[in-house]
């Protein structure tokens, strides 16, 4: 039985053979350089009125959204993530004391050109940005690479099968009868960070490796 994806596919068992199985885990690994990004850029405010914290983050947003756009994003690249408006406090003596409004708002920012990241972030921080968070490296078209990785996986398990079939001298190699997928790694996070105006903003997006595991049980 091959179980992928919530389905299982059966392989027929031959009336001659004994239902004796072994169960190994193979892995594959695949590298590859990411070749975009999608980072979130926020804008949070405060004021003792909801209302000026609101207008106060509607005018630094769109002033971040321009800024990108005139980079040379695609507004379509550019999606809204949150926006919260809440009341602050600060606790005093034990007591409760109002402190104002909170408001932040934050999009989701797609970059197509992977070396454009530091610059889309040092633009937006100097336009009125002062959190950049979520910042993902991945692959467009990722299937490829995965489908590469579980090949490797099914053959590190075959090998694994096989020099346990050797050691046990049995008189024929095991067949295959259920696999299943265990696990595909994320891509790369990194954390989340305070923005600052002055700053020169080194990204590095490294290589994302995908794993992928299955576990096989051989009839033999």
């Amino acid at each position: 039985m091959k179980k992928i994806g919530g389905k299982s596919l059966i392989f027929p068992l031959r009336d001659n053979q004994q239902r004796r199985t072994i169960t190994v885990t193979g892995t594959g690994d695949v590298q590859a350089r990411p070749d975009f990004a999608q980072i979130q850029i926020g804008v949070v405010t405060e004021s003792l009125n909801a209302s000026e914290a609101s207008r106060e983050n509607a005018s630094l947003m769109n002033r971040v959204i321009q800024s990108l756009v005139n980079l040379g994003i695609q507004r379509a690249d550019i999606q809204t993530a949150q926006y919260n408006v809440f009341p602050k406090y600060d606790y005093v003596e034990g007591r409760q004391e109002f402190r104002g409004y909170e408001v932040t708002n934050s999009v989701s920012v797609k970059i197509r050109n992977i070396q454009d990241v530091s610059n889309v972030i040092d633009t937006a921080v100097s336009n009125g940005a002062n959190r950049v968070s979520q910042i993902e490296f991945k692959i467009e078209n990722v299937n490829g690479f995965v489908s590469r990785a579980l090949q490797l996986a099914l053959q590190n398990a075959g090998e694994k099968a096989v020099a346990i079939a050797e050691k046990l001298r049995l008189s024929y190699m095991p067949v295959p009868i259920e696999i299943t997928e265990e696990r595909l790694n994320e891509p790369i996070l990194f954390r989340e960070m305070a923005a600052s105006r002055d700053i020169g903003t080194p990204i590095e997006p490294g290589i994302i490796e995908i794993r992928a595991e299955l576990k096989v049980k051989y009839q033999y």
